[in-house]
This record gives structure tokens, sequence and C-alpha cells, in this order.
């Protein structure tokens, strides 16, 4: 789950890390309040769940009120769409409006799981204010990382390295090991799979360490133990589709391609959406409808499916175990009864009841109108898919 960066900031600043001075506004009324406690030139920050906000013109320095008002007005209740969103952007709903720091420089600071050695990792670098994929790409030699095993935790010589590495000045050591072992503190208690601070920044005559920005990721799995966290969660920033699909228990995520997929298993799923890509298409969501689907499941995958109006051809692709071929099948006939099916349709199904679920297509194929097709393997089936829409 993701929150906003005032959230963040919040969780920060009640860990003892400095975050500038800044309050949020979500209308006009507001906004006014707020510049008028925080005074002018003043940044105003669109609250997306999203990076890439100043590019995309998220973020503005306004040098006076009126300039603060016009900005909040422009973009309060808008859609802003960044380099690293959906096509459909993300509604501003919220403004973080921050008094402006005295900078002298700025560090990137993440923390992630590396799950290939099961560690933290903590990555740091003198080029903040940059992507780390920019940073990764043209200055290499700037990334800084240590592992650390969560049951031994953070160590005085993962800090030292960090300290040497990035010449902290000595008048900021003390405030440089607190800061990253608060750090460390939040990823590790709130289940953090994500921890982003670009930048943080050393303010002027190295007087203190500021967290600039904050991006949060908390794990899912988690948060039934973690009310609080919980309680930041904003669907509003959610896609639709992906929202309607919690409530029948199935694993969506919109992408951008154009073949649909309607699979049993997280495997399988990515394993069909890779043989898509080999055929030359390209997937237009990841769809599992797990191992207990019913009639039901499928024909809500369906509709949200077609809900999304990207797909130009659905890949149904079932390996029946727990979940039987046949159910899948009927749950097809549902949608096709309930929803304006408009096209092709391919099914591969293998498994449990498979033959009595191809005969149930096949009844289908003979008394509906419906664009179906039975596909004999999964390269077939994906080779159909792409064939459907070039030939329909």
């Amino acid at each position: 789950m993701k929150i906003h960066e005032y959230q963040a900031k919040s969780l920060l600043n009640a860990n003892n890390i400095n975050v500038p001075v800044g309050y949020v506004a979500d209308n006009l009324q507001k906004v006014n309040d707020v510049l008028e406690k925080i005074g002018t030139p003043c940044l105003v920050k669109a609250q997306v769940h999203s990076g890439g906000r100043g590019k995309a013109g998220g973020v503005k320095f306004a040098k006076d009120k009126t300039e603060a008002l016009e900005f909040a007005k422009n973009i309060l209740g808008s859609t802003l769409t960044t380099i690293q969103n959906a096509p459909s952007g993300q509604p501003v709903n919220y403004l973080l409006l921050e008094k402006p720091s005295s900078i002298d420089s700025e560090l990137y600071f993440g923390m992630l799981i590396d799950r290939d050695c099961n560690k933290v990792c903590m990555i740091m670098s003198t080029a903040g204010g940059m992507d780390i994929e920019e940073i990764a790409e043209k200055y290499p030699d700037k990334i800084l990382k240590q592992w650390i095993d969560i049951s031994i935790g953070l160590k005085p010589h993962h800090i030292l390295a960090f300290q040497q590495n990035l010449k902290i000045d000595k008048r900021l050591r003390d405030e440089f090991h607190n800061c990253l072992n608060n750090f460390y503190s939040i990823f590790t208690q709130t289940d953090l799979s994500l921890l982003e601070i670009n930048p943080l920044a050393i303010t002027k005559d190295n007087a203190k360490i500021i967290a600039l920005d904050a991006k949060m990721v908390f794990d899912d799995n988690a948060l039934y133990r973690l009310p609080n966290i919980r309680s930041f969660h904003d669907p509003a920033q959610e896609d639709k589709n992906e929202l309607e699909a919690q409530k029948f228990d199935l694993n969506f995520i919109t992408l951008d391609g154009n073949i649909g997929c309607l699979v049993n298993g997280a495997g399988l799923a990515m394993s069909t959406m890779d043989i898509i890509k080999h055929v030359g298409g390209a997937p237009a969501n990841f769809l599992d409808v797990g191992g207990g689907a019913t009639i039901e499941n499928v024909q809500a995958a369906l509709q949200i499916i077609l809900k999304g109006q990207t797909a130009k051809s659905v890949l149904i692709n079932i390996f029946g175990g727990i979940v039987k071929c046949d159910v899948i099948a009927s749950g097809i006939i549902a949608a096709a009864k309930n929803v304006n099916i408009t096209i092709p349709l391919v099914v591969r199904l293998e498994g449990t009841n498979a033959e009595k679920g191809r005969e149930i297509i096949l009844e289908m194929m003979k008394s509906n109108t419906l664009n179906i097709h039975l596909a004999t393997s999964l390269l077939d089936a994906a080779t159909k898919a792409v064939n459907c829409i070039e030939h329909n």
C-alpha cells in the first residue's frame, strides 16, 4: 500500500526525522489558512501516489500568496498524469504547502527488501534529487549500498561506511547516525517494502539533515496488524478496476497492452503474459482468479477486463486443479448472458474436468454469436489471441 507524502512525513516527524514545516489542504479556504500560517514564498505540492510530480507540473514554487492560490485553484480537483503513472492519471484531492528550506547539498536515501539475499538493502548517493534509475545509469559509482541482516539489525559499521564515503561533516555525524537508525526502525517496525527519501538534504552551514520528500510503500500482508497505517489508505489513488477486483478476491493489475488475461495461478499468469509477448502481443492486465474460482468470480473477472476498454481480445488460460474447468466455462456463459462481449475470446482449458469444460464452450460456439475460439496449447492460445486482433 502506498501513502501520500504528507502522511509519510508525519511518520518521519513522529520518529525524530526533520521535515519541512508544512500543512495539508483539500480546498481553497484551507490553502488560504495555511498560507496565513507559513507565509510565502512556499512550495505547493500535489499529493498523488506516484513519482515524477515535478516534471508533470504537480509541484510549484510560489513567490507570493496570489501565485500559490492560483496554482492551488488550477490543480486541486484535477487529474495529474505523471511520467510514472497510468495514462488515466490520478486525482489531486490534497495539496501539501511547505516552507522552503535553505539547502547546501542533497543526498539520495532508499531502503528496500533484497529478496535475492533476504536482507534489507540501504542505498545512499550524493546525487540527491535525481531518480535512482538515472543515478544508476549516469553515475553508477555514486551508488552506495549496505545489506543488513534483519536478525542482527543496523550496526555502527554500516553507518560509518556511508558516513565516510559521503564525507558527512563531523558536526552532523551524530545526527546522521540517529537519522539512519530512525529510518531503519521505521522500515522494520511498520513492515515497509520501500522507503525513499529523495532528496535527504543538508541545510546550509551544516545545521541539520532534513527529509524534503518521502515515499513509503507498505507490505499489504502486514496491514491487518497496523491499523494506524491502514487508516492512511486513499482508494481515490487506486485503479478503479483493481479496487473492484478486490471485492471478488481477484488479483488484478492494469497493464498497458491490448490482450486481456484471465488465468488461475500467479505463476501461470506470468507465463501467459510471457508467451503473449513472445508471439508479438502485449497483455492488458494481470488477473489471477485463484484456486477457488466460482462462476461469479469468472463473470466478474471478464466484466472488469472489459471495463478497462483497452483489451481487444481476451485469453482465458485455465489449468484445472482445485478450480474445475467446467466451472470456468460456466462462468464464461454467465458473462456472455449478462455482459455485452464484443471482442474475441480465446479459451485454453487443461486439467480437472477440462473435457467437460471444452464441451460447454463448443455448445456455446454453436448456439451463440460470441466470437470465441478454443486453443490446444498455451502457444496456440497466445497466437490466436494476437491474430484475433489483427483480423478483427
